[in-house]
């Protein structure tokens, strides 16, 4: 047998346990650690409904609604090229004859209810045309005309009033866009505290059942050892199923919780569900907003707020019609000048009409009726603008109130939960003495959950109503809100 230098058997070790080192390491970086995933925010949930709920889209389609009423009222307006043929049989100095003309302008209407023709017209037969005096023997003449209501017509007008309501469809389109924003986003928020909460009341049904079973196995084994009674075993068991059967019930809670924050996030054309491993932590409470900041939020709220804007579009509505049924208590006063429509006026040598027309209507019931209508409506939205400012600064209100006091209940319930788990301690130790019953145990941890139950939905319902907050003062109707990026960090 050969012996190695006992240098050489030293290198000899040294590589080997190198090449085993290395071969470890290899070995193990395929089963790296999978980093945890990103839990969900209430921003990112506002994101996602805002770039792709259906409703919140479907609500954009009143922009194009507006626009199609813009130019449905703009169409009475638009300039109209008219070619007209007439003609007739006349006898002229004795003989009979065919005559007429050919008119080719252009009709042109104005918002302020004027009207204008201008173009050209072509005799046919042995015709003078005097139009305009240009030339008795010309066949070819320009022609104008000029229609003008005086009094009323003259400015307010009904086609001039469907111009300036189509003029508001587009302001009114944005008020509807932000009002399904507003509910939507406050819908998704509600909604979103309500799954992380059950979630949450989910792990504690979880802990509370397996320190029942654990605690099942433990009584077990000392009624085997005849250190207590086999009736313990039996209140033992029946804890467990009545904790497993708590589970089950919350267990179903977030299944209808995520089926209803399902209907916020949409992938395609179909809900998304996140996953259970997505739930964040509640977070802490914050400090209450000054009451200057206070002040301002009510002041800007009243400007703000989609029901407040809303009546606004409605007075003004309102107030075009007011003035359009104010406009016809006025008689009609119209002046006309144009061209000639009938052939033998041409032989007459009358080329062109000119007239004033009056007309005064004497009881004036339907403009009357018109007036008190629309005036009735304007004194109401005054006073229903009055109640939406002050349903705004009440909304406010109420949403601070549920702030403070659902921070009063965390402080409350945050004590409440230590004196339970104290006891819980407290009764464990004496269970472990022989100086208490599984039945004293099993209240003390069940006083426990519950009280984790209400610390639980006091922080829920706190994060709630800083949602309400920002619904009240009308946050999510300013602007769509902005995807907000997700920045993974490694928990330490």
């Amino acid at each position: 047998m050969m012996r190695l230098h006992p240098l050489a058997a030293t290198v000899a070790v040294i590589i080997l346990c190198l090449t085993n080192t290395a071969v470890g390491v290899a070995a193990e970086e395929p089963k790296s650690k999978a980093l945890p995933p990103i839990p969900l925010t209430l921003a990112e949930v506002l994101a996602w409904v805002d770039g792709s709920h259906p409703l919140l889209k479907g609500s954009g389609t009143e922009k194009i609604v507006a626009r199609g009423k813009l130019l449905k009222a703009l169409g009475a307006f638009e300039p109209t090229l008219v070619n007209d043929y007439e003609l007739e049989r006349l006898v002229k100095s004795g003989k009979t004859v065919s005559v007429g003309f050919n008119d080719t302008f252009l009709d042109v209407r104005h918002p302020w209810g004027a009207r204008a023709i201008g173009g050209f017209r072509a005799g046919i037969g042995p015709i003078e045309i005097a139009d305009l005096a240009i030339g008795p023997s010309e066949s070819n003449q320009p022609i104008m005309g000029l229609f003008l209501p005086l009094l009323r017509g003259f400015m307010i007008n009904p086609e001039n009033a469907e111009l300036k309501r189509s003029e508001l469809a587009d302001p009114r389109a944005d008020i509807q866009i932000a009002q399904s924003r507003q509910e939507l986003f406050l819908g998704a928020a509600m909604q979103y505290w309500d799954w992380v909460a059950a979630w949450k009341l989910v792990d504690v049904q979880r802990r509370a059942v397996r320190v029942a079973d654990d605690r099942a196995k433990q009584v077990e084994q000392r009624a085997k050892a005849g250190a207590v009674a086999p009736l313990d075993v039996v209140e033992a068991n029946q804890e467990v199923q009545r904790r497993k059967e708590t589970l089950i019930a919350a267990q179903r809670a977030v299944e209808q919780e995520q089926y209803k924050l399902s209907l916020f996030l949409w992938d395609g054309d179909a809900p998304a569900t996140p996953p259970g491993e997505r739930v964040p932590d509640l977070p802490k409470p914050v400090e209450l907003p000054s009451p200057e900041v206070v002040q301002a939020d009510k002041v800007a709220a009243k400007s703000v707020r989609p029901e407040v804007r809303e009546v606004a579009i409605e007075a003004k509505l309102n107030n075009i019609d007011l003035e359009l049924a104010k406009n016809n208590l006025l008689p009609r006063l119209d002046a006309e000048a144009e061209p000639s429509r009938k052939p033998g006026e041409f032989v007459l040598g009358l080329g062109y009409r000119f007239g004033i027309e009056m007309r005064i209507p004497f009881l004036q019931r339907r403009a009357r009726g018109e007036v008190l209508e629309a005036q009735g409506k304007a004194d109401r939205f005054v006073l229903v603008q009055k109640f939406r400012e002050q349903q705004v600064v009440v909304d406010v209100d109420n949403a601070l109130s549920a702030i403070e006091r659902a921070k009063q209940r965390i402080t409350a319930a945050t004590q409440s939960l230590q004196l339970a788990r104290t006891l819980e301690e407290g009764e464990r130790f004496r269970f472990t003495l022989g100086a208490t019953s599984v039945l004293f145990v099993n209240l003390r941890e069940r006083n426990a959950v519950d009280s984790e139950n209400q610390w639980i939905r006091a922080q829920a319902d706190y994060q709630k109503s800083l949602a309400l907050y920002q619904w009240a003062i009308g946050a999510w109707a300013k602007a769509p809100a902005a995807v907000t990026p997700v920045n993974y960090r490694p928990t330490k």
